[in-house]
């Protein structure tokens, strides 16, 4: 496989600070990579830093949406962008570098024998930098009540760092995800593994955004909580 035919997505709002950064690092270390930004529309001009950048780099897109509708929508608009193009691995990564681009080798590496691969923060312990003992004791046993009432065998369950084969974003029905955040991904961890897919968790260290502000609310953390009584008793009664 060659590295054309790998999209990193990358949802954006309000991240011009982050976006001119992170793009440059991505192809240091995948210079034949794709990347679709998919902005929300934001303010702050995220969508014209894109613009710029791609008129030097031809791999470099830009989807832009009418409105703000979460990460969800957002990553749902991107899949459907790959899936009418000739991507092999489609990965989801953050604009803010708390998903450090050094890993996506490792990724690429995974993906050769398994179909999800998720970086996770707690497959060997806690690698998480920066973030306050509240909102780390929150991500990690909101993890923990998602594993033990799905049954998802994923120990960071909420991670969005992640690439999947292609034939999983082809198997998956996205009319039925309304969720986004945290939540959205534990839904799509839960139909990939309902649907007998290999998920494949690797170690990475989490540092928490150093420009921008995090759209982390709790909101997303109730939206999260609930999925995971609805999937649960969902799944009991029907097939994905």
């Amino acid at each position: 496989m060659t590295l054309s035919k790998v999209l990193i997505i990358i949802p954006t709002y309000n991240e011009r600070e982050n976006i001119v950064l992170i793009i440059p690092e991505i192809k240091n270390v995948l210079p034949q990579c794709h990347i679709l930004v998919v902005d929300d529309s934001s303010p702050d001009g995220t969508a014209d830093c894109v613009k710029a950048l791609s008129k030097d780099d031809p791999t470099i897109q830009l989807l832009q949406r009418a409105k703000k509708e979460g990460l969800g929508k957002a990553y749902i608009s991107g899949f459907k962008w790959a899936l009418q193009r000739d991507y092999e691995l489609v990965f989801e990564m953050d604009a803010d570098f708390s998903h450090n681009p050094r890993y996506l080798p490792d990724f690429i590496t995974a993906a050769k024998d398994n179909d999800l691969i998720i970086g996770s923060r707690y497959v060997s312990g806690v690698n998480v930098v920066n973030w306050p003992m509240t909102r780390l004791l929150l991500s990690y046993f909101a993890n923990l009540f998602a594993r033990i009432l799905t049954g998802i065998p994923v120990k960071d369950c909420t991670g969005g760092y992640k690439c999947f084969r292609r034939n999983i974003l082809e198997s998956m029905n996205f009319d039925r995800i309304a969720s986004s955040g945290y939540s959205f991904q534990i839904e799509l961890n839960f139909f990939a593994w309902k649907k007998g897919f290999r998920l494949k968790e690797i170690p990475i260290i989490f540092t928490d955004r150093q420009r921008g502000a995090s759209k982390m609310s709790t909101k997303i953390v109730r939206e999260a909580l609930f999925l995971t009584w609805k999937l649960r008793l969902s799944f009991l009664f029907r097939k994905p």
